[in-house]
């Protein structure tokens, strides 16, 4: 997540004054891994976004963006758990080179991961760090036995060091809002958990922002969440909940999720449906400093 100057925090919004945001953004990239077979006999096949491979590279970015504050963590395009925990300390470098940057560190729950995992949660302690990211694109399941130990062990670690858990949500599969809510249920009471791309499509849109996101709430959960890859008329629907609900305006976050997103589209969509006011400053800079400052 990257957060600009321009615009608050990158959560991806536009409001009248320009909001200088503050953003979500990936680090580390595929490029530095040897290329598939495929690629290498196709040298002019297509290639996927890839996310900045230095700090320096990663640094202009923010300076052209007018970015303020980025949470920046590392880049999971390539399907091989052990490259995006290299990019754990790339991380933490660029936190550790640029005040505006915090750091989120790769952790997974498969059993097979333990030992890297258990590397990253020691570095959790760092200067800069401020987020571990799970994802079960990679692999595992919320309600996979064999997950739960090391989920236990993740969020212990999260609420020793008062970090925010991002966990990827997409439709189906692992990563749908009915598996990953169980994370809420369970860990929520205790740590900040944050719901990268509200639920990642339609059904689960339909399910956060129709209800569940707000019961969360209400419960006492410290859920958050992002718009980012979100479907046209969510950002929309969320504002006008959240203004008629009366809850919510502290829960949601700009994030552009460079490479993968669109920094200018989601800034743009976001700033009209949350306008120049209240909602506005808190989704694009004030939720992003009470929880990364």
């Amino acid at each position: 997540m990257r957060h600009p100057h321009r615009r608050a925090h990158r959560t991806r919004l536009r409001p009248p004054d320009r909001l200088t945001p503050w953003s979500t953004t990936h680090t580390g990239t595929s490029e530095s891994c040897p290329p598939t077979p495929s690629t290498a006999a196709r040298p002019s096949a297509p290639t996927p976004p890839t996310a900045r491979a230095t700090v320096k590279q990663l640094v202009a970015d923010l300076d052209a963006e007018g970015t303020e504050r980025a949470l920046v963590i590392p880049n999971y395009g390539v399907p091989d758990p052990a490259i995006a925990f290299s990019f754990n300390e790339l991380a933490l470098e660029a936190a550790q080179t640029d005040d505006r940057v915090r750091a989120g560190l790769w952790v997974s729950p498969r059993p097979q991961d333990e030992e890297r995992t258990a590397r990253a949660l020691a570095l959790a302690g760092e200067h800069g760090v401020k987020a571990l990211k799970l994802s079960f694109l990679l692999g595992g399941r919320p309600t996979d036995p064999a997950c739960r130990p090391l989920l236990d062990r993740v969020f212990a670690t999260a609420e020793r060091h008062g970090l925010v858990v991002h966990v990827h949500t997409s439709p189906g599969a692992a990563s749908d809002i009915d598996e990953v809510g169980h994370l809420v249920d369970w860990y929520a009471d205790r740590v900040p958990v944050h719901l990268v791309h509200f639920g990642g499509g339609m059904s689960g849109h339909i399910k956060l922002a129709g209800s569940r996101f707000f019961d969360w709430i209400t419960a006492g959960k410290r859920v958050y969440t992002d718009l980012s890859w979100a479907i046209g008329f969510t950002p929309r629907w969320l504002a006008r909940e959240i203004e008629h609900r009366g809850i919510g305006h502290d829960r949601v976050l700009f994030a552009s999720d460079q490479p993968w997103g669109d920094f200018a589209g989601e800034y743009a969509r976001l700033a009209d449906a949350t306008g120049g006011g209240e909602l506005g400053a808190l989704v694009f800079r004030d939720t992003f400093a009470s929880l990364y400052d």
